[in-house]
């Protein structure tokens, strides 16, 4: 299926790695004109040599910001102009007690988690208003809507961007720009793999993983860790004027995790 994203620029956030850098590489192999954000400026040009490997070709650059921060999205904003598709893609996340986490914890997850969004998406909707095309997408997850009891400020934050993204879906209603939110499961990504062999050291890791969805993830329908690649695919059609009667929606890509018909 061609979804139409030839010379559609592109800014994905926090992008050098995981579900951030698929999404850019799937959307360089649709066509279109991508920028991989980082911290740094070895991580932003290792991440732009490796979609090159990947999609020979590709339209792919780079703009170094710390998006969770106002400064960061500023010095990105500035660098980047205007873009047609913007993927709010920052998000961290760690283990901490719901009577062990500090002000200091939620607040800084909410600073990174849901400013940086907001922050981008605030500056960027205006233009693609103006141009009566554009799309955003806010990276959630399973957790929006099954709170990890181990990760309570960041499950919080994953619940807030649903709101956020179906506000600012409102203010696009009669145009052609459209915001919506997807929510990914439990991804295989190099971090998360490397959490499931640490959580079991003695098994090799098809059965460490196999272990960890039976026990930790056991309401998963494919039973599995969920490839990045699945997840970029979703994103890119979300991106695309395939997509054109989607607006204000959660999508769930999360194998079946959330057991709910909605």
């Amino acid at each position: 299926m061609d979804l139409h994203l030839s010379g559609r620029g592109a800014l994905i956030t926090a992008s050098t790695g995981g579900i951030g850098w698929e999404i850019a590489r799937t959307l360089a192999e649709e066509g279109a004109e991508v920028i991989v954000n980082g911290r740094s400026q070895g991580s932003v040009d290792a991440a732009l040599a490796q979609i090159r490997d990947a999609v020979p070709g590709a339209s792919v650059r780079g703009v170094v910001g710390d998006a969770g921060t106002a400064e960061g999205c500023e010095a990105i904003i500035a660098a980047v102009g205007e873009v047609d598709i913007l993927v709010n893609n920052l998000g961290i996340y760690e283990v901490s007690a719901f009577v062990d986490t500090t002000d200091e914890e939620w607040l800084r997850l909410f600073e990174v988690n849901i400013l940086s969004g907001v922050r981008l998406s605030r500056h960027f909707v205006s233009g693609m208003l103006t141009r009566d095309s554009g799309r955003i997408v806010f990276i959630s997850s399973e957790a929006a809507l099954t709170p990890a009891q181990e990760m309570p400020h960041y499950s919080a934050t994953k619940t807030m961007e649903l709101s956020i993204s179906r506000n600012l879906a409102e203010l696009t209603s009669g145009s052609k720009v459209t915001v919506n939110v997807v929510l990914p499961g439990s991804t295989r990504t190099d971090g998360v793999r490397t959490f499931v062999q640490d959580l079991f050291p003695d098994l090799p890791y098809e059965e460490a993983e196999a272990t960890f969805m039976r026990d930790n993830r056991p309401t998963s329908i494919i039973g599995r860790l969920i490839d990045p690649t699945e997840i970029a695919d979703m994103v890119a059609f979300v991106c695309s004027p395939r997509s054109s009667a989607m607006n204000g929606s959660a999508v769930r890509v999360d194998g079946g995790i959330v057991r709910s018909v909605f």
